[in-house]
């Protein structure tokens, strides 16, 4: 016969695997309710940034409508209005959009060192005059100046034949991490920090003057919207010869409706020097740049966009990164 001792510790057994057996559905039935709460936390996520993108795309088709309004009529862009650099918000059920309209050509572009197209990329002379005197400007030393030009043509320029100063595929290939030139157009800006030359503090000084835009124009200068700050835009676009002081004093005198380009290019303080190129002084803007920035329940989203006006007035996207411009 059973002791009454064996059945007590029989019972004391099945109640102890009965606990356990709780106990692993329990921490089983908390897995998977954490599994299902992070389901449906993540479609919803997804769901608000899905909805957050498409907001951001609503305020690209308004800010398009606002450059057609700026380019229309006699065509001259200002900032009479105040249009440029100021954040406008919009309001949403659960959120709110955010965004900043500024003239995209208020700066030297990258691109104009080079000429041509295709595979047949070549110096450009004037574009690079242009962007010495900008770094000439921005206080960089007259060397240091040359080298960082030269290497930013050799990187572009389908050729490998080395600028003084410059560098091509053999100097790119013999670092830790080798890789070659480009021998394309910047598509934006952020690839300086791949060229020799452009450390961080070069790219920081250098930033907020250049862009790069999708052609290799020569950097095309509304000088109705240029700010005290870019006076050395003005600088570059006559290769050194008018000072960023003066420039700056030149800002500061004009007409609260702007100037006509030939009326600017008859200012005393120009006329010593006038850019190799006199289309370049516009009193139109044909880039444009903007920068959204949506929050929508938790979900936060940014964008920047570049639109260009062609000859007829037309205004389309060019590029959208969903990120910001770095």
């Amino acid at each position: 016969m059973m002791g009454p001792a064996r059945k007590t510790s029989e019972r004391g057994v099945a109640l102890l695997t009965v606990l356990l057996l709780v106990a692993v559905l329990a921490t089983l039935a908390s897995v998977v309710l954490d599994d299902i709460r992070f389901g449906v936390r993540r479609a919803a996520n997804a769901e608000a940034v899905g909805q957050a993108r498409w907001y951001a795309l609503g305020a690209e088709r308004l800010a398009a409508s606002q450059i057609a309004a700026l380019v229309g009529g006699s065509g001259r862009v200002t900032l009479e209005t105040g249009w440029a650099e100021r954040t406008f918000s919009l309001p949403l059920e659960n959120g709110m959009i955010q965004g900043r309209l500024a003239d995209g050509a208020a700066c030297f572009n990258l691109n104009s060192v080079v000429d041509g197209t295709g595979d047949v990329i070549s110096k450009r002379a004037t574009g690079v005059a242009q962007f010495n005197a900008l770094l000439t400007a921005l206080g960089f030393a007259p060397r240091e100046a040359e080298m960082l030009a030269a290497a930013l043509t050799d990187w572009i320029d389908s050729d490998g034949i080395r600028e003084s100063g410059g560098a091509e595929d053999e100097a790119y290939l013999a670092g830790s991490q080798a890789y070659r030139t480009g021998g394309t157009l910047l598509a934006e800006v952020s690839e300086l920090r791949a060229i020799r030359g452009f450390t961080g503090p070069v790219y920081d000084r250098l930033r907020p003057y250049v862009c790069a835009v999708p052609t290799n124009d020569l950097s095309p200068i509304n000088v109705n919207t240029l700010t005290p700050d870019k006076a050395v835009l003005i600088t570059m676009l006559t290769e050194g010869k008018v000072s960023p002081e003066l420039a700056r004093r030149v800002i500061a005198d004009r007409p609260a409706g702007g100037w006509s380009a030939s009326d600017f290019l008859q200012l005393p303080a120009i006329i010593q020097g006038v850019p190799a190129d006199p289309g370049q002084i516009q009193e139109t803007t044909r880039f444009f740049t903007l920068q959204t920035e949506v929050t929508y329940l938790d979900a936060e989203v940014v964008a920047s966009g570049l639109f260009e006006v062609d000859p007829s007035r037309q205004v389309r996207l060019v590029a959208r990164r969903w990120t910001y411009d770095e």
